[in-house]
């Protein structure tokens, strides 16, 4: 699914990796007079490393013209690469079949790099060394298998060396896409692992050709064959500067092999290597090695595995340490973009009424968690968490001592639970997630009962990781008339809630008070300026503002332009008129509730907003005068 930046490079990295690799395997099989071993290994290479493997076997190893393949990959720098080619087709294939297995079963990381390891040199030496090359090298398989260790040991080591902090910190980086196998970020980390380990093992393998403890590239020219050359060419092609020959007369592919450097034992040239010198570069290889695989756990949490975090997108600028907890990821994490149910429509509004039915006296309500995308500006949409697939969720509108149920049903794709912000309701239909009930699971239910007993602006939100759910969209007003009209008369009403949202990159992203996690965007009822609503008056009106602090992050300075507001009421409690007073601006906290009742005095657009600039623009920009926090009365 594509839903980052990266996944068009992805798609188009994969689609000429495909068509690079299709080309080695033709060329291979139709031109290249290689044994059947390598031309395995540079169609293995050539799909991990794409136009790069192409590349390589283009400089390296494809025949030029006919019969020059001797002469044309006798040079040591490209014998070195048909060692490290020969090394990274087993060790990756065994690493990258591993990958796949611990991601499923759900291995942390840091065994998972041990399995990998293991299963990519058991691959390397079992396979590609020992069975693959046992008709070259000759001698029985064990012989082969004692002979090839050290040498893929050393490889191995330096190829890990270079794949495994890759691995690392890509998989526990910010888009951990990369631990899914069925995500392309997957294989795309696996091809540049694959890239840095076989740049950090080719020196390794060029001075193991060079002293004779490795092979290199290799000619092989049956007879009766199209590779097969005349007794004269034969003679020219085959000279090859000291690069060993063997002949197996009983072997179907019976012809030249053109070596270089070669096992000792295997060919002309014997190994020149003496036993400090293979001591050196065993223990630097092995140290490689375990620093690829140690430093990376100073950084990221190696502990935790794909099924922990799998799949999880965080913001830029998020810090993740070796000792960030799966919950904190989770929780930080984008809504992903598959669990959308439902698209509203552009110009749909929050904050609708809700019209209950009456059963034995008793209002009814109906309420559902669902995943929505949601326009907050014409040309920009948020996925929310959402009630009844609007954002805010719909009003609901009590009197003081109705009796109330209310059926919820959860279809996120994590547990939620709802609280009555402010209420005082029995302890067990309170929504505290794991302290007044479990959690309600994804596709649970759970039915809210209660006695409302007071009057006033409240708000109902959810209570179970509250810092992610109610950060995209998890609320809705809550307004108690009260059973005998006692405050003060306004000739409007109007609910303000307030939020904030992180978008980035095409994808949402719970806004909180964490690096990384600070928002972009602002909303009034589920919109931003200029797609916040436009409250109509004539000059003498009243207005009352129910202003709710629904957002979790920032105290906001609300502010009217064109005179003094009375401040009447506050967290649902109606002030005495002695207790009342004017002002222009008032500080909205998180979970405050603010009753305010404005006089239109003047004719004209008056504003009202957040007196942080930050907060009146939209991605840090202002259009037709403002943004975010900003809508308008229009005064007639």
């Amino acid at each position: 699914m594509i839903i980052q930046p990266i996944d068009y490079f992805l798609i188009a990295w994969f689609v000429v990796a495909l068509i690079s690799t299709v080309y080695v395997a033709w060329d291979q099989f139709r031109n290249n007079p290689e044994p059947t071993v390598m031309r395995i290994a540079f169609i293995l290479v050539t799909l991990y490393l794409g136009p790069f493997g192409l590349l390589i076997y283009i400089l390296a190893d494809k025949e030029p013209w006919p019969g020059a393949h001797e002469q044309f990959t006798e040079s040591l720098w490209k014998q070195g690469i048909g060692s490290t080619i020969h090394c990274v087709a087993g060790d990756a294939t065994g690493i990258i079949l591993a990958a796949v297995i611990t991601a499923i079963l759900g291995l942390p990381m840091w065994l998972d790099l041990i399995v990998e390891y293991a299963a990519g040199f058991a691959f390397g030496l079992l396979i590609f060394q020992a069975l693959f090359m046992r008709r070259i090298m000759g001698g029985t398989y064990w012989d082969n298998v004692r002979q090839t260790f050290l040498p893929e040991f050393m490889s191995m080591n330096a190829m890990m060396a270079g794949m495994a902090p890759v691995m690392s910190f890509l998989m526990m980086g910010r888009d951990m896409r990369a631990m899914v196998p069925t995500e392309l970020l997957f294989w795309g980390v696996m091809a540049l692992g694959v890239g840095v380990g076989f740049a950090v093992a080719y020196p390794v393998n060029l001075w193991m050709v060079k002293h004779g403890l490795k092979h290199g590239l290799m000619t092989v020219r049956p007879a009766g064959s199209r590779f097969a050359l005349g007794r004269d060419a034969a003679k020219a092609g085959g000279h090859n500067h000291g690069q060993g020959h063997e002949q197996h007369g009983s072997d179907p592919q019976r012809g030249q092999h053109a070596t270089r450097g070669a096992p000792k034992g295997r060919s002309d040239n014997a190994c020149d290597v003496t036993v400090p010198q293979l001591v050196a570069v065993a223990c630097v290889t092995t140290l490689l090695l375990l620093a690829g695989l140690i430093v990376p756990g100073l950084f990221v949490n190696l502990s935790l595995s794909a099924h922990d975090v799998g799949g999880s997108i965080m913001p830029r600028g998020m810090v993740m340490d070796f000792d960030t907890p799966a919950a904190a990821m989770r929780d930080m994490s984008a809504i992903h973009p598959k669990h959308v149910s439902y698209r509203a429509a552009q110009d749909a509004r929050g904050d609708q009424g809700l019209e209950p039915r009456i059963e034995n006296g008793t209002k009814v309500f109906s309420l559902e968690a669902s995943v929505v995308r949601w326009n907050i500006l014409d040309d920009v949409y948020v996925d929310a968490y959402a009630f009844n697939r609007q954002v805010p969720g719909p009003r609901l509108r009590l009197v003081e001592g109705d009796r109330v149920r209310i059926h919820f049903r959860n279809l996120l794709p994590e547990s939620t639970t709802v609280h009555w912000h402010g209420l005082v309701v029995p302890n067990e239909m309170d929504g505290p997630a794991h302290i007044t009930q479990d959690p309600i699971p994804p596709g649970g239910t759970y039915v809210y009962e209660y006695t409302v007993l007071q009057a006033g602006t409240f708000f109902y939100h959810t209570h179970d990781h509250a810092d992610r759910q109610q950060a995209i969209g998890l609320y809705g007003a809550l307004v108690i008339e009260p059973r005998e009209e006692t405050g003060p008369h306004a000739d409007l009403d109007y609910v303000i809630q307030l939020q904030e949202w992180l978008k980035r990159e095409w994808l949402t992203y719970p806004a909180m008070l964490m690096d990384g996690g600070l928002p972009n965007y602002f909303s009034i009822n589920g919109k931003a300026y200029p797609s916040t609503d436009v409250v109509s008056m004539r000059v003498g009106q009243t207005v009352k503002f129910r202003f709710i602090g629904t957002n979790n992050n920032f105290i906001h300075p609300m502010h009217i332009h064109g005179g003094p507001f009375e401040v009447v009421a506050l967290d649902g409690t109606t002030l005495s008129p002695p207790a009342r007073y004017f002002a222009d601006t008032i500080n909205v906290g998180p979970g405050q509730r603010w009753d305010v009742i404005w006089k239109a005095r003047r004719p004209g657009k008056w504003l009202l907003h957040c007196h942080i600039p930050h907060h009146t623009t939209n991605n840090n920009v202002e259009i037709k005068g403002g943004g975010g926090l900003t809508m308008i009365l229009d005064v007639q």
